[in-house]
Order: structure tokens, then C-alpha cells, then sequence
């Protein structure tokens, strides 16, 4: 099929949830994408932060491939070598105690939500709250979607489930005068992705831990576009030397391959017994090889320290392109490869100019540019990226 067959095929029976751009992607390899039709694209969204190995890495494909040659899916009711390594791998790494593997991040989140409950009741019948930040976004299902305070999201599928309030993110005191003995978890992102690349004020996150320890409650982080290496440590978390009680990934932990875990520590890490909690497919053989094998390139390439050597070039690139189009770039942030570039409009015009240039970005927040690139780009991908960005600001200034 050619590309216009493709898409008007996808559209007479695909739901129509998603507003996609008039491209059909075939392969990839590197930071490059390429489409039907042959034309090239830098990739600087890498599948919404989850190709942290770029396309086609060939220990991911190898991983991959051998074990879809053994054994692909077996369920939970029996052991496998491929999640028990992982699961000791991703704990040790991650300095918790016991992991719990889904296949997804509002799967994760879903988890982590009810293992958060439970925990509550054990003090509590009346401890079930969850505090959540506003411009939040922590998945798509019922619970996930209501811990999500974005009403835009939430519209139209109410009544939503009870037991969640929300705070603006950043702000301490609001927390505090919230906080109760209902409270059983702060559910937050170290930075928030989808509300527009929010970074949290130097002390904040640490506050909250210690909000948290004096009220009796947990404290979540929710690190599915965070995690895996994004911000120059595993976990953000880590980057902001905070220690959660639950942590949840996704997206980058399977390079592409769906997977998530939530991994808890401490008092937490024994809450769940059996029949409480469970997945079909989640931890399954090849989601775990994939899993194993992303960890281990993140390890032997140095990539954690490559995207917080890159992403301090990128910025420092991007903000002399703020000094040249002041009045368009409002504002630059991020950690390590996860950057916003915060602009004086909606943003869609500008990533689809980039899109007929062969450069693949995001808008988010409605004027937030996001780049999200695989990590182990260099500088020549950034340059390339820069050159073609002052050529797209030049034309909407």
C-alpha cells in the first residue's frame, strides 16, 4: 500500500483518538526515522521519551530476537529467568526493595494507586486520599486519569472515582494546609512532562519527602517519562536526591517494547499478597529481555551521563536562539534531555514547519516545545537540529 492507501485505511477503522500528522513511518536506525516514501527525519520525540536507545539498536533487536526464538509469553504463574534478573537488576539499580511489572505506565500508576490504598487501610478505613499536582499527567484509565488534574483530560467521563485532591505543583504551603489524616500518598512528577516540562524549585521535592514522613504518608513519584536514564540518572529521583516510598516507570524501560513496573521500598514492600495485585502479560519473557538488554546498553554506553552532558550543549544552544527570537522563546528548562522551550504561541505550527523539514519535535502544554530525543544523541545531531530551528523561529518572527 502506498501512503495515502495506508492512512485512509487506518482512518475508515482505526478509533479516531489521536491527531495524527500525514506521515507513515516504515524503519528506523539511530536518531533517524525514515517514511514510506523514503524521506528522512531527525527524531528528537523518540516515541514520546521511550526509544532512549534510539531505533534499531542492535543488542535491543538481538535481545529481542533471541528470545522470541524461546519463549514469548508463559503468564505469572510460573518463574522465568528473563524477570527474575530484571527484577533484581532494576531494584538494585533503583535502591528499592521489590518490583512489580505491568505493561504500561497508566498500568504502573494503576498499581502503585492501589498499593498506595491498601497501605492506607492498614492504619487507617479513613486513610485513602491521594494528593496529586495540578498539570499533572499519570495515564489514561479511570484511576490514572482522575490522579490526572487536567480537566481536559477528565471531561466527559465523569463521575470519576473518588479520594483524590489537588494542589499546584511547586507549591509547598498548598500542600501542607491539604495534607491530612485521610492522606495516604503525594503522588507527584519529579518533573512534570505533558503539563509542560516543569521543573520543581530547588528543596521542594525534598520538603514533600519530609511533609510525607511527618504525616504518616507515602510518597509516589511518578518517573514514566523521568526514568531510564532521561534527566543523567536512572531516576530523576535520583537526580534530586529524594527517595520515594513507590516509583513507577514505563516508556523508555523496554526501548519500545511495552513494559512497567512500579518498584516500592521499606514499610510498602510487603503490603500486596497473593491475589491482590496481578497481569496477564505483564513481566513476560520478552518484555523482560528487552528490559534487560536497555538496561544494560544504559550501562555500557554511559548514557545517563551522555544525556546530562547533552542536554546542559542543547540548552545553552537553545538560549542563544532565545537571545535571537526574544520575542518568540519566552523561556528554556529541563534536565538533562528532557527540555522544554517555552514559546509566545501555540506551538503545532512551528513542530509541523519542523516535520516538512525532516525534524520531529513535540508541543505540549499548548506553547511548550519538548524535546525528548533518544540518549545516546550527540553534539552533531543537536546541531543539526539547531541550524533547522533558527531557520523555522525565523519565519514566525
Amino acid at each position: 500500500m502506498n501512503k495515502e492507501q495506508i492512512i485512509a485505511q487506518d482512518e475508515q477503522h482505526y478509533v479516531p483518538v489521536f491527531a495524527r500528522y500525514p506521515i507513515v513511518l516504515s524503519h528506523g536506525e539511530g536518531p533517524y526515522v525514515y517514511d514510506t516514501e523514503g524521506k528522512k527525519y531527525l527524531d528528537f520525540l523518540a516515541g514520546i521519551a521511550v526509544n532512549v536507545l534510539g531505533h534499531a539498536h542492535p543488542k535491543l533487536v538481538a535481545a529481542i530476537a533471541e528470545q522470541a526464538g524461546k519463549i514469548i509469553h508463559c503468564s505469572n504463574l510460573y518463574y522465568t529467568e528473563q524477570q527474575a534478573s530484571l527484577a533484581a537488576a532494576l531494584t538494585k539499580l533503583a535502591g528499592m526493595d521489590k518490583v512489580f511489572f505491568a505493561n504500561s505506565g497508566a498500568e504502573a500508576n494503576e498499581g502503585a494507586i492501589k498499593l498506595a490504598r491498601k497501605y492506607g487501610k492498614t492504619l487507617s478505613e479513613d486513610r485513602v486520599e491521594i494528593i496529586t499536582a495540578e498539570n499533572s499527567f499519570h495515564g489514561r484509565t479511570y484511576a490514572t486519569l482522575t490522579a490526572t488534574a487536567q480537566p481536559k483530560y477528565q471531561k466527559g467521563y465523569e463521575p470519576l472515582p473518588g479520594g483524590f485532591r489537588y494542589v499546584p505543583f511547586n507549591d509547598l504551603e498548598a500542600l501542607k494546609n491539604i495534607v491530612s489524616e485521610k492522606t495516604c500518598a503525594v503522588m507527584l512528577e519529579p518533573i512534570q512532562g505533558e503539563g509542560g516540562i516543569n521543573i520543581p524549585d530547588a528543596g521542594y521535592l525534598q520538603a514533600v519527602r519530609q511533609l510525607c514522613d511527618d504525616n504518616g504518608a507515602l510518597l509516589i513519584f511518578d518517573e514514566i517519562q523521568t526514568g531510564m536514564g532521561r534527566t543523567g540518572n536512572l531516576f530523576a529521583y535520583q537526580t534530586f536526591d529524594v527517595k520515594p516510598d513507590i516509583v513507577t516507570v514505563a516508556k523508555g524501560l523496554g526501548g519500545g517494547v511495552p513494559i512497567g513496573a512500579f518498584l516500592v521500598a521499606g514499610k510498602v514492600a510487603d503490603v500486596f499478597h497473593a491475589g491482590d495485585h496481578g497481569s496477564t502479560f505483564g513481566g513476560n519473557p520478552l518484555a523482560c529481555a528487552a528490559a534487560n538488554s536497555v538496561l544494560a546498553v544504559i550501562a555500557e554506553e554511559n548514557l545517563g551521563a551522555n544525556a546530562a552532558v547533552m542536554g546542559e550543549y542543547m540548552m545553552a544552544e537553545l538560549r542563544k536562539l532565545q537571545s535571537k527570537y526574544s520575542q518568540l522563546i519566552l523561556d528554556v528548562r529541563g534536565k538533562g534531555l528532557m527540555i522544554g522551550v517555552q514559546i509566545s504561541r501555540p506551538g503545532r505550527e512551528i513542530v509541523n514547519r519542523c516535520l516538512e523539514e525532516g525534524y520531529i519535535i513535540n508541543c505540549t502544554a499548548g506553547e511548550v516545545l519538548r524535546f525528548v530525543p533518544p540518549l545516546n544523541i550527540n553534539k552533531n545531531h543537536i546541531d543539526e537540529l539547531i541550524v533547522n530551528l533558527d531557520k523555522v523561529f525565523a519565519e514566525f518572527c
